[in-house]
Order: structure tokens, then sequence, then C-alpha cells
């Protein structure tokens, strides 16, 4: 046997995938490495220089990567590469790609060695992957946007500096802007405003405002209902940033819906019926009963007063008379004289027991209650007692009550608060109360007329009229004057004629209606905003019999609607009640 130092060199072994794997990717790094440090890389080795230089290049490409070099000691790591073993023809065996493995080895003296200094594969590193220009361009649109992005609102911060405050959002309900005081328009500007004063604000046409300004939103708060089917303009003048820069005006514009108004019409053969109409007469019924008795509306809600054998019933319900309820009464009786409260969300009425004897029974208490039904009936007491009451009206947009008790005592209790009953002297009526002023037109017990004010207890003569009609019996206030019922007399002081007069602030009358001694005025008052008058008229009274309600009127009733501006009728309706009415008419 020969020993180690005769043995001859082992043949060339085939690598596996994984060694020439890791060949591979060793070679990639070392040529990143060498392509990070110059620029010009270092001369690339050929690919496969294992594989016999003579062989064609579909062979070499069948051979596939170099095998792995031979160890130091000229030896081949047997132990992870088997010799590959000879079939039973002597032939070698074929390879998984076709190709005979004496390809994939090296004989004594076809033995290849690797430089010292070279890395152990000369395969050809992979550069990296330079970005797709798809992606380049997706990057530039978004780099794109952005500036533009970032210009614009450069170029809307300048404007806003150099333009001064816009308006961005203006809040306003006109449908209720024509029904009740108190209505809003908000402005509310891109930047916060220094402070508003109620000389910068000018509203077309003109009517009584305030003016409550903070941060971005100016409030313009109209303190008497507007006029329906009317464009109103409100302007801000010289409106400047709180950090101070340019001013500007802040100008908008609205409209208020045509008036919507509710009348009933008393059937002595059919069902009465509450009817919803405009001024143009064309009406539908809302709601219909055997015997209606009176009714209010406000905003959102009718109140009905039905009569029954029993007793009365008292309904409330939306304006097109669906989701009907019933409200609890303080007892089995009788309900008059309704009205409502729109901003409080309260009823009132006067209530009497049907059992009423002179020792027992309730007889003409006044009783208040919540719309929604929520809450016991309250019975108003004076000095703690129930109260008898002869006369009382809602004060309009509040809570407050204004009445006067059989013993002739004015009081004033206002529901919104605790102060209690306040005692404002003797009186023999209440006439009515102004909207928006918290004034009520009251008659003293020596006979003088007078403008009370609710606030503080003040009062002062209501101005005669010019030219002077004599003295009203019936006076309702609106915004910018009054409507007076005035009765004309011959020389034996019979009574020859009535007329409905129109007195504006300054004492100048103007007659809107007059009729002969053959009809009667029951009822006139104004629309929210005094731009029209219902005035209600009972034809030929000597063959208009009466009705049998609780509330006896002539069965037939007109409703003539004028023009407070020019005086001319714009329609006559069948029926009363109109919802303009704070009461009922009295006959």
């Amino acid at each position: 046997m020969s020993t180690d130092d005769e043995r001859p060199e082992a043949p060339a072994v085939p690598r596996t995938r994984a060694e020439m794997r890791a060949a591979r990717e060793a070679a990639e790094r070392g040529a990143a490495e060498r392509e990070a440090a110059a620029e010009d890389a270092a001369p690339i080795a050929p690919e496969n220089d294992a594989v016999s230089a003579g062989s064609s290049s579909e062979e070499r490409d069948a051979a596939g990567p170099a095998p792995r070099p031979l160890s130091e000691d000229g030896g081949a790591d047997r132990d992870e590469t088997p010799h590959a073993a000879h079939d039973s023809s002597g032939e070698p065996p074929t390879s998984a790609h076709g190709v005979s493995s004496r390809f994939a080895r090296s004989t004594t003296e076809e033995k290849v060695t690797a430089p010292q200094d070279a890395p152990q594969s000369a395969a050809k590193p992979r550069p990296a992957a330079p970005a797709a220009p798809r992606d380049r361009r997706f990057l530039l649109a978004i780099g794109a946007v952005l500036g533009i992005l970032v210009l614009i609102g450069a170029g809307l911060g300048a404007v806003s500096l150099t333009q001064g405050p816009r308006i961005t959002e203006v809040q306003v309900d006109p449908k209720q802007a024509i029904e009740s005081s108190g209505s809003r328009v908000i402005l509310t500007a891109n930047q916060s405003l220094a402070e508003i004063d109620a000389s910068q604000i000018t509203v077309e046409p003109a009517v009584p405002f305030t003016v409550d300004s903070s941060g971005r939103g100016v409030g313009i708060r109209f303190t008497v209902p507007l006029d329906d089917d009317t464009k109103y303009t409100v302007s801000v003048t010289g409106a400047q940033g709180a950090g101070g820069g340019p001013s500007a005006d802040l100008t908008t514009s609205f409209r208020t819906p045509a008036s919507e108004i509710f009348l009933l019409n008393r059937d002595a053969e059919g069902d009465d019926k509450i009817f919803r109409t405009g001024l143009s007469g064309e009406g539908v019924a809302v709601f219909a009963a055997d015997r209606i008795n009176d009714f209010r509306a406000t905003s959102t809600r009718l109140v009905v007063s039905i009569e029954e054998d029993e007793g009365s019933k008292l309904l409330v319900m939306d304006r097109d008379g669906s989701n009907q309820r019933e409200l609890e009464l303080p007892g089995v009786g009788y309900v008059g004289a309704i009205q409502v409260s729109d901003r409080g969300g309260l009823v009132g009425y006067s209530y009497s027991d049907k059992e009423l004897s002179d020792t027992e029974g309730r007889a003409s208490v006044l009783v208040t209650q919540s719309l929604d039904g929520d809450d016991e009936p309250q019975i108003t007491e004076v000095g703690g007692e129930e109260a008898n009451i002869f006369v009382w009206q809602f004060v309009p947009d509040s809570a407050a009550v204004l009445f006067i008790d059989f013993d002739g005592a004015l009081s004033l209790v206002d529901h919104s608060t605790d102060a209690g009953v306040q005692s404002l002297g003797l009186a023999t009526t209440i006439q009515g109360i102004s909207r928006g002023t918290y004034t009520a037109v009251v008659e003293r017990l020596d006979g003088t007329v007078v403008e009370l004010n609710l606030a503080d207890g003040s009062e002062q003569p209501l101005a005669a009229s010019d030219p002077d009609y004599g003295k009203a019996i019936t006076i309702s206030p609106f915004p910018g004057g009054t409507l007076r019922h005035v009765v004309a007399r011959d020389a034996n002081g019979v009574p020859s004629g009535q007329a409905i007069v129109k007195v504006d602030d300054e004492g100048t009358a103007t007659p809107l209606v007059e009729v002969g001694p053959a009809d009667s005025i029951l009822q006139a008052c104004a629309s929210p905003s005094g731009q029209y008058a219902a005035v209600v008229i009972a034809p030929s009274v000597m063959d208009n019999p009466y009705d049998r309600m609780l509330l006896p009127l002539p069965q037939r009733l007109e409703t003539h609607f004028l023009d407070l501006e020019t005086g001319e009728e714009i329609v006559p309706l069948t029926g009363f009640d109109a919802s303009w009415c704070q009461t009922a008419p009295q006959f």
C-alpha cells in the first residue's frame, strides 16, 4: 500500500446546490463592497470556470454552477458530497439535467486551482435594482400635489390677510321669524372678529334688533317678528379680524315664506272644522269635530277645546291634525279662554267644575300646563289661595301671565322664575300686550287707558289718535301701533256704526274697516309683525242667530284680511278665531 505522501490527488467532487448558492451570495457581497470603494469595478471572472474550457456553450449551460474548489490539502470534502456511483453498464450516471456527470468533474490532469487572493466563487455580482420608472413618476406626482397644496394654502392665507374677514356660514329660520319675535340671524366668519357694534349693522327693510358677537360669530336678534314673503338683507360694515388687518363688509340675504293662517268654521248642521289657509283664500281642513269651542296655534302645534255632554276635552296635535293626544284637566268641568305661550311651551285656560255650587267647586280658575302633557295642571294662586280670574293674557314670547281677579287686582306671574306673584295695582280690563316690548295696554278703575311697562311697573297714558275717534272699546297692539275698535253714536247715544282704526306710534289714525248698524265687528287683531290685520264681522246681526256653545257667537261670521300699509282688503274668508289673535272674539 502507498503511504499518504504517495497518495495521488483525489479528483474534484461536484458541489451541492446549497453550496453553490452560498458561493454566489458571497461573491455578490464582495462585488458590492468593491463597487462601493471604487467607481470602476474589478474585472469579473467568467462563470463556471470549473467547466472545461473546451466545452461548448450548450455544455456549459447544462453543467450549471461551478464546482466547489478543493481543500488546501489537495482533497475534497468527501463527507459532504459522496462520489457519483456508476450504474451496471459501467457508464457514469446522468445528472438531473440530463448531462453526463463527467462534465461536472475534473480529472487529475484537469484540476483547476483558485487563486489565493480571489473569492471562492467567480460568479458575476448582481447590481442593486434601480427604482422602477413608474415608482419615480408616482413620487414626483405626490411631490407636485403637495407643492400645489402648499402654494394654495399660502395664497389663501395671503388673500385673507389682504381682503379681511369673509362669511363662511349663515344660520336663520325664516318661517319662525314671521311667527314670533326673538328670531336670529347668525353670521360665521372665517376668522375671529373684533367686537361688533350695533352701529355697524343695517337691516333692510328696517326692523329693530340687538347684536351679540363673539369669536367668529355675529348674532343679530330681531326683537319683533318679520314680514312674510319679504327679502331681508343684513349687512355688517367694517368687520375686522381680532388681530387687526384690513376690514371688510359682511352681507347676507334671505326671504321669508308666505303667511299661513288657521280659521275655525262652525257648522250648525255638521262637524265644525279648523282650516289652514294662506292669504290667497285656498284652504284645507286639518281637524273636524262635532262641537269645537275654541282653538289656538303655535309654530308647531294646535290646541283645541271640544265640548261634550260630560264636559270639555282639551286636545293637542301637530299643525296638520296628526299625533292627537288629550291633556289632563284639573277635574270634570269646562274650559274657556284658551291661550298658548310658544316660547314657554305652555297652554293656559280658565276652568270651572261641572258640579258647582255656592259652597263647592272651582269657578274661573286660571290653569297652566305643559303642551307636552308631561306635568300636572297648575292652578294659579294669590296669597296661597286659588284665584278666580276675570280676564288674563300670556305676555307674548314669554312664560309670564298677566291677569285681573274678581277683586280687580292686576297681577303678573312669570312661570320661568320663582319670583311669585307681582302686584301691579287695580284695573278693569287688559286690552292687549305688545310683542317685543313687554308693554301692556290696560284700563284702570278710573277709566284711563295706560301703557304699563311690565318690567319695572312704570306707566304712561295711551296717546289719543289724530283725528280723535273717541274712546275705543277694544285696543290690540302690534309692532308700530294699535288697532282700535270704535263705535259711532247718534245724538241719542244709539250706535250708528262701527270702525277699526289703525293708529301708528306717532298717533296718526287711519280707518281700515267701517260697518253700518246692521253689522257688528267682533274682533280685530294684527299679524305678528303688524303687516296685516284680521277683522271678524258678523253680518246682518238681526238675522244671524247665536249658536249654543260655551262661547256663544253668531252662526255666520266672516274674517276680512287687510294690508295695514295700504289699507286695501286682501281677501274675506268664512270663519273666525284667526290664529294671529291671542284670544277668541267676544260678542
